[in-house]
């Protein structure tokens, strides 16, 4: 039986009000997704940035032989809590160094306690009112004020929150992302190119293709546990060392750069292959001279997402033991080291109110590298593409 004209208005009316409706949901999800973003950043931002400034004071520093022998001697009695235990060790060992410090008194700036570094920014504290009339004495004679906090990025990692930094994080994660690389990269370009250009179609190469990506999808705690129970219990490397993380990082990373490097090898066209073949090419002269060239901007730009990926990770690292305190930079690939997450990890752990803003400090600077490695995979993919 025909359909009125009515009957089919009153049908399309219905259909597009669904399609508003969803519309309208999806730009929901959307806005909401976005909201959390922003919320995220901007929470990030205000815990994070006063970490980038630290409290310091003005004392007199009296270079005694008592002071070499005891410390906390070398500063006034009012001002003794005031300054970071930290610094206070430092001091016999600057009067070693230079023996013309010894029997000297100079006025200098000092790192404060962060109990004084929190105050200053105006949080609630552990100090007691005849402290906190100290520095704002302090603070009305110029003598106290917030400086930038070049040790976040110079120093270790330290119990104490005024003079933990990123540094030996930041150079444990410059090494496990050089060894993840010249791990990961030649084996995954080698495989990606092996299943692409010159494996047979069987079962066997179709077995490795479905392994290679579940091996992508599966939970990077599992790779922590292969890294254990190869590298470290079977082939003997250093716990917790740079090389240790770097090989298990480069499982992880593996599949990525093999399924980014196949998608390249398979987007350049078969006419390329075929020229090469025409002018008497072999199979292998026809990739290394011309197919891998040309698919080289997309292998790059699937292996930096990958390193960034590696970046980021914690979970296999706890596994192998990297989230140990390291306070001093690791000077070899078999020595032990930390990473820039697991570092934020450990800060976030803490119960000292200082190491709130550090904690979030740290995932602003992992942030800020993450998103420069993403940008300029981005930029390389662009610049050098081709377009067939």
């Amino acid at each position: 039986m025909a359909q009125s004209l009515d009957d089919i208005s009153r049908q399309l009316r219905k259909r597009h009000r669904k399609s508003a409706r969803m519309k309208w949901l999806s730009m929901s999800a959307l806005i909401a997704a976005a909201a959390f973003l922003v919320l995220f950043l901007v929470d990030m931002v205000v815990k994070g940035l006063p970490a980038f400034q630290q409290a310091y004071i003005e004392v007199e520093i009296d270079y005694s032989e008592r002071a070499a022998e005891l410390p906390l001697a070398a500063v006034q009695a009012d001002v003794r809590d005031l300054v970071s235990r930290g610094y206070l060790r430092l001091i016999p060992g600057r009067m070693a160094e230079d023996e013309s410090l010894l029997g000297t008194q100079r006025m200098e700036w000092v790192l404060a306690d962060d109990a004084v570094d929190q105050h200053l920014k105006g949080r609630d504290t552990r100090l007691k009112d005849k402290q906190k009339a100290v520095i704002e004495r302090l603070v009305e004679s110029g003598r106290a004020e917030l400086k930038f906090n070049i040790g976040f990025f110079t120093n270790g990692d330290s119990k104490l929150p005024e003079m933990a930094g990123l540094a030996s994080a930041a150079i444990g994660s410059v090494l496990v992302l050089i060894v993840t690389l010249a791990f990961a990269f030649p084996v995954g370009v080698m495989t990606a190119v092996y299943l692409e250009e010159f494996a047979p179609d069987n079962r066997f190469t179709r077995f490795l293709e479905i392994n290679i990506n579940n091996l992508a999808a599966i939970p990077s705690i599992l790779f922590g546990l292969l890294g254990l129970a190869i590298f470290i219990n079977f082939f003997g490397t250093p716990r917790s060392s740079a090389l240790a993380g770097g090989l298990t990082l480069g499982l992880m990373t593996l599949p990525i750069i093999i399924i980014t490097a196949r998608a390249a090898l398979r987007a350049v066209p078969d006419t390329i292959r075929q020229a090469a073949f025409g002018v008497g090419a072999t199979r292998w002269q026809a990739v290394r001279d011309h197919v891998l060239p040309l698919s080289m901007p997309g292998i790059l730009t699937g292996s930096i997402i990958g390193m960034a990926q590696a970046l980021g990770e914690t979970a296999p690292l706890i596994i192998i033991g990297m989230i140990a305190y390291i306070p001093d930079a690791p000077g070899s690939f078999t020595q032990a080291a930390t990473v820039l997450p697991a570092q934020i990890f450990t800060w976030a752990g803490m119960p000292e109110s200082a190491y709130i803003e550090r904690t979030a400090a740290g995932i602003l600077v992992l942030l800020t590298v993450l998103i420069s490695l993403n940008a300029t995979a981005v930029y390389l993919r662009k610049k050098f593409e081709h377009r067939w």
